[in-house]
């Protein structure tokens, strides 16, 4: 949580130095975000689909497709690199 307060603080902080400034800001109107959240999206209509073809309901889908980390990236609560390896190591020390 402490990420996103001080995302949020930096962010009114700039536009609060644009506002002195006179400077217009250079973020995108509103609808464009919305553009980019529905190409987010839109990418995980097909691993979601797929998923489904399988039998698979929609929250199940969602979670196996892993579609939560690539739109909104890291939740707050979640380590990096929590998520159990698959990788199996056979190296052994001499």
């Amino acid at each position: 949580m402490k990420t996103y307060v001080l995302s949020l603080a930096a962010g009114v902080l700039i536009g609060v130095i644009y506002s002195l400034l006179n400077v217009r800001s250079p973020a995108p109107p509103l609808v464009a975000l919305v553009g980019l959240l529905g190409i987010l999206v839109g990418e995980q209509a097909i691993p979601i689909g797929k998923q489904m073809m399988t039998g698979s309901a929609l929250s199940a889908a969602w979670r196996r497709a892993k579609c939560a980390p690539h739109i909104f990236g890291m939740l707050l609560g979640h380590a990096a690199g929590s998520e159990p390896s698959t990788v199996k190591t056979t190296d052994k020390i001499s």
